[in-house]
């Protein structure tokens, strides 16, 4: 069977609502996901009503378990690569979902590991004006050129004077710099300092991003064990997916 045709296959027959009701979403989606791709196209009864039947189920259900494993754009991919026949394509989206889900967790051990020196960071005496950098430099007891560097790194993000171009680092800024310098000196490369300090950030300050480590852990737990789920649907709709083109379902 040609993998753009109509799937018609024996077994028990579904309509949209049927299939709509067994995971809380509306009949409009599910005719949506097949004109996009998401579900093999159907067959039609004498009536022109769409005719489904177990491989569509199947289907469905793998692309409602790839979302939160994924995410929608790469589980709309994987779904259409699996249905137009292209299954390495599928598994190389797989493979960039299970990579990038790596690339977190370490982006988290990192961060991890120096949350007791952000901790550990001056707390209090930060300037009440924005400093120069030959001030900052001064406070830090490192030279010009450094900060120039770590600004080039995407650690340091000062501001400009407007009327002379000069770069001006507010208590924020300082504030920064001084967590980058302590985690310089415990040898940490600059570009874990940039991630460090994205998440410093992010969070709104040392102390919320210690508190949100765990829940940040938790996040990619869930999504992991959501892959697990992904995996296992998409290993059961592929064999249906064939058979069903062979003629043998």
């Amino acid at each position: 069977m040609n993998p753009q045709t109509a799937v018609q296959v024996r077994g028990e027959r579904y309509r949209p609502v049927r299939l709509a009701r067994e995971h809380g979403i509306s009949t409009q989606a599910v005719r949506n996901y097949e004109r996009d791709g998401l579900l093999p196209p159907a067959g039609r009864t004498a009536g022109g009503y769409r005719d489904y039947s177990d491989v569509h189920r199947h289907a469905l259900r793998t692309y409602l378990a790839l979302v939160p494993a994924y995410g929608y754009a790469a589980g709309a991919e994987i779904m259409r690569a699996v249905n137009r026949g292209d299954v390495d394509s599928a598994l190389r989206a797989v493979d960039r979902g299970h990579a990038q889900l790596l690339r977190d967790r370490e982006t988290l051990d990192a961060v991890e590991a120096t949350a007791d020196a952000l901790g550990r960071a001056p707390a209090d005496g930060l300037p009440g004006r924005p400093l120069a950098i030959g001030h900052l430099a001064h406070r830090l007891g490192v030279s010009p050129a450094t900060l120039r560097k770590w600004e080039r790194a995407g650690i340091l993000r000062p501001a400009r004077d407007p009327g002379t171009g000069h770069r001006r680092y507010t208590p924020g800024d300082v504030r920064d710099a001084e967590l980058a310098h302590l985690l310089r000196r415990g040898g940490n490369p600059l570009g874990h300092i940039t991630t460090v300090l994205d998440q410093v950030r992010d969070a709104g300050g040392p102390e919320p991003l210690a508190r949100s480590l765990d829940d940040w852990r938790r996040r990619l737990t869930e999504r992991g064990r959501a892959m697990l789920t992904a995996a296992g649907a998409l290993a059961a709709y592929l064999p249906l997916l064939d058979a069903a083109r062979h003629g043998d379902a």
